[in-house]
């Protein structure tokens, strides 16, 4: 991975704990909530996408392609709402997160034939540790079945749709903010009827969350189409694990912000994840 992908890809896993901490904030209705954001993002990306990146599209396959990945995000958004509604979130998000790179890189290299450079890969691999140690010893003393049935079927949605987004802007050559754009268009016409079943909340959860809408619906695209736009030159088993270390940005800025505890684990995890990306960096 070139030291510019790298750096945009840190990038964007920061913008993704940023927003993230913004949804975690929100008090409406989940399900309004979600579909907000997602509607903002698909409304300023798709303009956006049409100016930059519409020329010689394969307009049947763009909207195919992103129909299918609007419906395994739906897939992926309802099981880690649902493993939330059931199980500790400390359990389910990071088992979620860290299933999901490390499935992703698995099947990218022994399925799809994946070939990155081996000390990327094991700087890979390097951060998935590093994840588990800023977040194994919660899920051992918080241990739950349920959490951990939720968060490996989450992390099998997000394997699933970061190898299906990886394959639409590079085999099939969406252009990544024109793509996006419709996804979150997709999604939002699939989860409209569940928003008018809950209408009553609509105005509620606006002036409740709307800020939370605001940097939701701006850093979520901003971030995920930075990871398309790298996809598009680096090999997604390298590109998933870096991604995650939101997890690690999330976990300092949950210290530094909410003052949460074991700090110390929190920094030991961030070096290995550290160590991780130098590893890729010098590829």
């Amino acid at each position: 991975m070139s030291p510019i992908a790298l750096v945009l890809v840190l990038f964007a896993a920061l913008s993704h704990a940023v927003w993230n901490m913004a949804a975690k904030n929100s008090k409406g209705e989940p399900t309004i909530f979600v579909w907000m954001y997602f509607t903002l993002a698909g409304v300023m990306c798709l303009p956006l996408g049409l100016i930059v990146g519409a020329d010689g599209v394969d307009v049947r396959r763009l909207l195919v392609a992103a129909a299918v990945s609007g419906i395994i995000h739906i897939f992926y958004s309802m099981l880690l709402q649902t493993g939330y509604s059931k199980a500790d979130l400390g359990v389910v998000y990071p088992v979620a997160r860290g299933t999901g790179p490390l499935l992703t890189v698995i099947i990218a290299v022994t399925i799809l034939g994946d070939r990155p450079d081996n000390l990327a890969l094991i700087g890979g691999l390097v951060i998935i540790a590093g994840i588990i140690v800023v977040t194994g010893a919660d899920l051992i003393q918080r241990g739950s079945a349920t959490g951990l049935i939720y968060g490996v079927a989450t992390g099998v949605a997000i394997a699933s749709y970061t190898l299906w987004d990886d394959y639409s802007v590079s085999a099939l050559a969406n252009p990544p903010l024109l793509y996006y754009g419709c996804a979150c268009i997709a999604q939002s016409i699939l989860m409209a009827p569940g928003v008018i079943r809950r209408r009553q909340k609509f105005t509620s959860t606006w002036l409740l969350d709307r800020r939370e809408v605001v940097i939701a619906g701006i850093l979520s695209p901003l971030a995920y189409v930075t990871v398309l736009f790298v996809l598009q030159s680096s090999p997604v088993s390298v590109v998933a694990p870096v991604r995650e270390t939101s997890i690690v940005f999330g976990a300092l800025l949950a210290w530094w912000i909410y003052k949460e505890p074991n700090p110390l684990r929190r920094i030991v995890g961030a070096g290995v994840v550290a160590t991780g990306i130098a590893l890729i960096a010098v590829a």
